[in-house]
Order: C-alpha cells, then structure tokens, then sequence
C-alpha cells in the first residue's frame, strides 16, 4: 500500500517562498494542470507545483533554441541538481527555488525521484530526434515523459488504505499517463511537425498515407488522416479506460485531482475525434466553463464510481 502525508509541519519563510514560485510557474505555463492541482490539500498541491516546475525546466531545455550537444549538457546538469535533492544536501537558503520546493516536496512525501530521471532520459531522445517505428517503441517515450509523471504524482497522491489492487497503482498512474501523452501528441500534431518532430509511429503513418507528414493544414493529398485520427484515439481510449482503474484507490481529492486533469484530455479526444483535421488548423482546448464541470464531476467522485461500478461487473462476468 502506497501512504502519503496528509499535512505538514510548519513550513519555513524560505520553502513558503520557494513553492510560491513553483506555484507562479505552474499556473502560467500549465493551466490544465494547475486546475487539477487546485482541488488537492495544500501540503500536495504545493509537492505537485513542484514537480511541475522542475518537470518544466526540463521540458524548456529540449524545446529550446540551443544546439543539441548544449542541451545535453544542461539535462545533464539537471540531473546533477536531482541527485543534490535525492541526497538532502539542498539547504532551504539554496538560491534554486525548484531546488528547495522539490527537496522539501521529496522530504514530505514518498516520491519516486528516479521518475524525474526518466523524464530526462525522454528529453534527450527529442534532443536526440529520435522517431518511432512501432507504438511499441513510441510507449517507450511516453512512459519517460508522462508515465514518469504519473507515478511521481501518485507517490503524493497515495492510496487509501485497504484499497483493492492498490499493489498494481502505479501500473494505472504510468498507463493514465501513456493516455494523456498520446492524446497530447495528436493535438499537437502540426505544431510538431513545424518544429522537426515526428511523433507518431512510422508504421501507423504509412497504414494511412500520412507519411508525408503535416506541414499545412490539410492533410497529405491521397491520404486517410481521419481514419489515422480515429485509430489513434481508440488507442488513448482504451489506455484512459485502463488507467482510470487507479481512480478508486485514490482518496477523495486526489481522485477529483487525477479524474479533472484526465477528464480534460478525454474532452480534448472528443473534440479531435469529431474533427480531425481540426488538429491540422490550430491548437483544440477546452473552454474554462467545460474544464469547470469536469472538475466538479470529478470531485463529485462519479468517475470513480462509474470506474468501481465497471471493475466489479467485469469481475462478476469473469466469475459468471
């Protein structure tokens, strides 16, 4: 079983400080995430900031304008920051904000740290170029730069005890973030392609005819880009619908947290779905209204119920 701490002791003027920032960041550059966020306790929204903020740095060095070789060096030197954290020699006075936000985050709650060492490890595969033949080798990606996360969150979240297959948690946490990735990479599909990145399978691209790629806003001539559309989303769904499993075993606010920024992508995969070359126009969000009545449903706990209610008929047919 999987515990975390509910609440914290007194927290210092400077660590204050430091999660303020990691705070600011979050709600400026991640706004479906900071609305997840919102709904947890303060002692896990702050450990979440946290690990957004560091995860950012990292992100802002592989989308950044530097030479490859650069970029390496400072992934590198990232990590050299993580293994400070992972061995308490952070001081609270440090001058890195993240630093400090994360070392006091990593204290408070059983964090897998090595997590944020596969998120690097993603990076320097973009910073690297690399592309992906088979959804078998793009999951690999994935599970570096979102399933990593997803089991980061969850050593905050915990599990409530006597949770049923609370054991297999960090299986779901890592599957719900292969969902989200994949469902980030079809909205972002153009936007990548300008920037030189090729995501999706080249094996699922030239099923298709899409091996051309996406450099406009219409699909390649001659090719099914809706029918690559809809089988990509078949896949996040049935990832989403795997990794939902974890809702349960969540205690109520942490589940509304997961079930909010979940529900979110699973809208966004709607959207797609109704109009894929939507992708190819511009970036598909969600209003603030919508994202607002997933929030609620999520902390009315109806995903979890529904996901309960969908365990235990699967269970009963199998028995049957």
């Amino acid at each position: 079983m999987i515990r975390t701490v509910e609440s914290a002791p007194h927290v210092s003027a400077p660590v204050l400080a430091a999660y303020s920032y990691c705070e600011a960041v979050t709600g400026q550059q991640a706004r479906n995430f900071a609305y997840g966020i919102r709904l947890l306790p303060t002692p896990k929204r702050r450990a979440m900031s946290a690990l957004y903020a560091f995860s950012r740095r990292v992100d802002d060095i592989g989308d950044g304008a530097l030479t490859g070789e650069v970029k390496a060096a400072r992934l590198e030197d990232t990590r050299e920051l993580l293994t400070r954290v992972r061995d308490r020699a952070v001081a609270e006075d440090d001058t890195d904000p993240v630093a400090v936000a994360l070392a006091h985050a990593a204290d408070t709650f059983p964090i897998p740290l090595g997590g944020l060492d596969e998120l690097i490890d993603g990076v320097l595969m973009d910073v690297r170029g690399e592309t992906y033949e088979t959804w078998d080798d793009l999951k690999v990606y994935c599970r570096c730069v979102a399933g990593a996360i997803g089991r980061l969150s969850l050593g905050v979240f915990g599990t409530e005890p006597g949770a049923r297959g609370a054991e297999r948690a960090p299986e779901y946490a890592d599957t719900l973030g292969l969902a989200l990735q994949l469902t980030n990479i079809l909205r972002d599909v153009r936007e990548d392609a300008e920037g030189g990145r090729t995501y999706l399978p080249s094996d699922d691209l030239a099923k298709f005819g899409c091996s051309a790629g996406f450099s406009g806003p219409t699909p390649p001539e001659g090719s099914d880009f809706a029918g690559l559309v809809h089988f990509e989303v078949r896949r996040a769904r049935a990832l989403f619908a795997e990794g939902y499993r974890l809702l349960p075993m969540l205690d109520r606010r942490s589940g509304a947290c997961v079930a909010a920024m979940a529900g979110i992508y699973r809208r966004l995969l709607d959207r797609i779905e109704r109009d894929p070359e939507a992708v190819l126009r511009g970036r598909v969000s969600l209003p603030g209204r919508e994202k607002a009545y997933v929030a609620v449903r999520g902390l009315s706990g109806l995903d979890a119920r529904h996901v309960t209610r969908r365990t235990v008929s699967r269970t009963v047919r199998r028995r049957a």
